[in-house]
């Protein structure tokens, strides 16, 4: 995009990880340990994540048919919301950020968001999350792989305090971001992701 951000949301990829730092709810959804059911569970409540109407996310693919992998769906697109809920709001203690990661995703994910505190910036357009594919692995298929690309081509970086928004980038490839993460089903039934690898302008997403 012309920007959202020189920075890729990652966790124990591209970007180093901050080690050791508390991240506030990091484990709010429960423990890591496996649930005896392999598809979701729907008696966990998940929490709401309010986004400013000019702050869109785009997810396409899912109706696979297969509920394990619909869920791990649901629950990654619920931590990517999770991170712009957090960028809006300028609050990591959002209840939703420790629901969904945890971490070296977590810590990763804090150090993106806090980029844009420092920079006193935010967001604003639509970024498209596609081509989304979905290994789930173990014996109790409660680890997987979920691979994806994001277009933020129609998103740009706003100032604070001026509202200023960034310009365009015509024909930029680093618009596009491939990301490979990594999720496991904690003791709740939720499909938290703990590791998050990203490349910029990859070839692969075009």
């Amino acid at each position: 995009m012309a920007a959202v951000l020189l920075l890729s949301a990652c966790g124990g990829g591209d970007e180093k990880s901050v080690e050791g730092d508390k991240i506030a709810g990091a484990d709010g959804g429960g423990g890591t340990g496996a649930a005896p059911d392999p598809g979701a569970a729907p008696e966990v409540k998940r929490p709401a994540i309010k986004l400013p109407t000019d702050m869109k996310n785009v997810f396409e693919g899912g109706g696979t048919g297969d509920p394990v992998v619909e869920a791990v769906l649901r629950d990654s697109e619920g931590r990517i919301n999770s991170l712009d809920e957090a960028i809006h709001t300028r609050s990591l203690e959002r209840p939703a950020f420790g629901f969904y990661n945890t971490g070296d995703a977590a810590r990763g994910a804090a150090v993106w968001v806090q980029g844009f505190y420092d920079d006193e910036i935010t967001w604003t357009g639509t970024v498209r999350y596609y081509d989304r594919k979905v290994t789930v692995e173990g014996k109790k298929k409660d680890k997987a792989t979920l691979s994806y690309c994001a277009d933020e081509s129609e998103a740009f970086n706003k100032e604070l305090k001026s509202g200023k928004v960034s310009d365009a980038v015509d024909g930029s490839d680093d618009s596009l971001v491939a990301y490979t993460t990594r999720l496991v089903k904690n003791d709740k039934g939720v499909w938290q992701t703990t590791d998050v690898y990203s490349k910029r302008g990859t070839s692969q997403c075009q």
